[in-house]
Parts: structure tokens; sequence; C-alpha cells
């Protein structure tokens, strides 16, 4: 009996260690290097699904670069990690110069690890092209170029319209200019950028500390349809000035000291000359489409202030003229076709105030709406979606992709599906205060401001 049983024990292990299963299953894979100077990260599960998620990162300003070896691979920290559990592969290239408005690098830059990934690992069964603030836009962009390299698209926090936005920028410069300091410095072509950036920043510091001054502030903000809501984990403030702090925050923090003066050095080196500008624009026009007039309006009364005379002086003040070949080479680079070749997934928070909504409605009214899908978040902040958010939209994408019809996007039904996650997938991260915190998920309905400087 004892003989039998060890024979039993003998045949029974023999068995196990020849099943093919276990014997050739292949282990997880890093890959990382450099191609044509662009540092890249690849990580291949060993039970690879065949699906691809082809990750393009956001803007990196110039005095805040990636730190060597840090390469992103989905927008909420704990994505990847989900993703790769669950047999995804994922793919990002840091660009060749990966600071600054990296547009035109990442579109080749990406599409040459895509290359590198099909000879080196194999032709992926389905390549998601994913991204998040800029990179949603090159995400966007790469499907449009490579239609049969790229199966789908999740953008998340994009922007779409970038010569939009940087002439948006440069409105809120030019109104922070004129309003809030002596209107020496310069805005374009700065012959000292930081001495710019520094006078902008004094000037949105001391109007911070009068009624008058944030009633000027709700003015400047209001000509980007800037967000009242900065916070990712916090409810949207009710008090009126909170509002327009939160305001100065985005336009300081993001404009003036993000894409401002130094910011444009970068842009301006890349596309050979400035491409925005204010030329033609009626600021009073502009105020009354935008989304946040009735905070204005209610700020100036408040504070007693002159708005008539804000407007003149915006008015009056001289204009800045774009360089054409500049302005040509973004259109080219910067600014999507709407042809969406593929289905499409954008997912973005309602107050968002790096990437303001607005870019999303414009995106909408250049595209089909068979091929896209639009999900709101309702949060304050820049991208700030969890684990849950971020895996909702892929599988909504997935859907469309395996049957052809897009599944119920109402906000019941994706809140449902991002629930049944586990809490530690919940964790968004603050980038304003660089902390993270659990949040419920936050689908909403939502229909944002019209574009107040679209580029078609």
């Amino acid at each position: 009996m004892k003989k039998s049983l060890l024979v039993l024990v003998a045949v029974l292990t023999a068995a196990l260690l020849s099943t093919p299963t276990a014997a050739a299953r292949p282990a997880h894979r890093t890959y990382t290097g450099t191609l044509d100077g662009a540092e890249y990260l690849v990580e291949v599960p060993g039970d690879w699904n065949g699906t691809l998620v082809l990750y393009s990162h956001g803007y990196y300003p110039e005095n805040y670069p990636p730190p060597p070896g840090f390469v992103m691979l989905s927008t909420a920290e704990a994505t990847a990690g989900w993703l790769l559990d669950h047999g995804y592969a994922l793919a990002a290239s840091n660009f060749a110069r990966p600071t600054g408005f990296a547009v035109e690098d990442a579109l080749t830059d990406q599409i040459r690890l895509l290359d590198w990934f099909t000879d080196t690992v194999g032709r992926p069964r389905r390549t998601i092209s994913s991204g998040m603030s800029m990179g949603g836009g090159i995400a966007t962009l790469l499907a449009e170029r490579h239609p049969r390299r790229v199966d789908g698209v999740l953008s998340q926090c994009g922007e779409y319209d970038m010569l939009g936005a940087w002439n948006a920028s440069l409105d809120l410069n030019f109104a922070v200019h004129t309003l809030l300091t002596d209107g020496t410095t310069d805005l374009v072509r700065a012959r000292d950028p930081q001495a710019t950036v520094d006078a902008l920043h004094a000037g949105i510091q001391t109007a911070l500390t009068s009624r008058s001054g944030l009633a000027r502030l709700s003015l400047v903000a209001a000509l980007a349809n800037i967000p009242g809501w900065n916070s990712a984990h916090e409810p949207a403030p009710a008090d009126l000035w909170d509002r327009i702090r939160a305001q100065a925050y985005w336009v300081d923090a993001a404009y003036v000291q993000g894409t401002g003066a130094l910011g444009r050095v970068d842009l301006e080196r890349r596309l050979g000359g400035n491409p925005s500008w204010n030329t033609g624009i009626d600021y009073r026009r502009q105020l009354a489409a935008s989304g946040q007039l009735d905070t204005v309006r209610q700020a100036y009364a408040a504070a007693g202030g002159d708005l008539a005379a804000d407007l003149a002086a915006l008015g009056a003040a001289p204009r800045v003229r774009a360089d054409a070949r500049a302005v040509a080479r973004m259109y080219r680079t910067g600014v999507v076709r709407g042809v969406t070749p593929v289905p499409v997934v954008t997912l973005h928070n309602t107050a968002d105030g790096g990437a303001v909504a607005d870019q999303v409605g414009w995106y909408a009214g250049q595209t089909a709406d068979r091929q896209v899908r639009h999900l709101w978040s309702e949060r304050g902040n820049h991208c700030a979606f969890s684990t849950a958010d971020e895996v909702t939209a892929l599988r909504v994408l997935e859907r469309r992709l395996d049957t052809g019809s897009w599944p119920d996007t109402r906000p019941a039904a994706l809140n449902a599906a991002a629930s049944r996650f586990a809490p530690e997938f919940h964790v968004v991260k603050d980038l304003t205060t660089w902390t993270d915190r659990q949040r419920p998920p936050a689908f909403t309905a939502f229909t944002p401001a019209p574009s107040l400087r679209p580029s078609r």
C-alpha cells in the first residue's frame, strides 16, 4: 500500500511538472533603454493578454524635468500595477526632449517605441493609445496619424486644441500684465523671461490682499474659463472670495509660472517663433461668453470696482502679434483634426484648471458622436483620477472595441462599476498639495462652457 502511494505521488508530480502551462509560462519582462535619445520603459507580464497600452506623459516644465529613470505608465499611480496584474503590457517613452512642448518629438518617439515593441516583444493584438494632459492630445494625434497602428484612444484630462490653449494662456498673462503690473515686461519673445514671470507673480500676490484686487483676478480668470475650484479632495468653495482665490492659484501656478514667459522660451524655440496672438480680440465679448461671467459681476459689485474701466484698459493695451510660420507649424503639430479613425474615450474633471473643460467641448464639436464618448468626474484639480476611474474608462473603450457598441455610460452605471474596486484603487492625487486621499467615484453628467479662444 505504501509503495503504491509513493508511485501515485511520483506519477502526479511528473504530470504536473510536464504540464505545458506550468513549464512554458514566461516570466514578467521589463525593458529599459533609449531609442534615439528617448528614454523608455516597457513592462510585459508573463500572462500577456495581447493588449498594449502605449502611454504619453503630460507637460513637464523645463525646470521640473522627470527624474532619471522615471517614466510614467499610467495617470493614477496604482493603475500600472493593476493593468500588469490583469495581463496588459505597458510601454512609454519620455521623448527625446521630455520637457516643454514636446508634441512633435512625441509623435515620432512613441511610434518608434511601438515599432521596437513589435520587433522585440511581438505584435500586439490591440494597441490602446493613452495619455494625460498634453499627453492626452498626443494620444489622440497618434491615432489620427497612425490609424492602422492604434485601435483605440483613452485621453485623460487632455488638450486637443493646443494652439487655442496657448492663446488662452496669453490672454491670462496679458490681463495680469495690463491690470496688475506696470506693463513694462515682455509676454512673448521675452528678453528676460524670469523677470516677466516674477513681475506677474508679484502682481497676483498683491491683488490677493484686497477685494478690488480679487475682483480683477476674477476678470483675468474668466477670460479663459478658469474654474473656482482647485482641490481634488475638498468640495467646491461656497464663498465668492475663496472661489476667486482658487482661480488665482491656477492663473499663477499653471499659466504665469507654467506656460508663461519661461514656458514660451521652449515653445518659440521649437516652433521657430511665437504662435500666439490677441490682435483683433475683444475682451468685452470674451467675458460676455465666459462661463465665469456671474462670478466677475458678483466680485466687482461686492468690491465696488469699475468693470467697464478695466475692460477699457484691456481694450486699449498694445496687442501681441504671432509669427505666421510658427502658427502654421502649431496647426500641423498641436491641433487634432477630429477625424476619429478609431474609438476615443475622454475622461476629464469638471473643474480642471490646468486643461480647462472647454477643451473637451471644442473636441466634441470636431468629431462624430458615434466614435467618441466623453466621461466626466466631478472634482477640482488637474487629472484628479483614481485607478478605479482610469480602469473604468478603459473598460468602456474596450467594450466598444469588442462589440462595436458603446456600453451604458450614464453616471450611475459608471459609478457602480468603479465602486467595485477595492479601497486602495480609489486613491486620488491632488497636484496642488501633492497629497493622496481615497475619494469615492464621482462620474457625472456635464456640459462644458464654450471655448473662448478656439483655433478653428
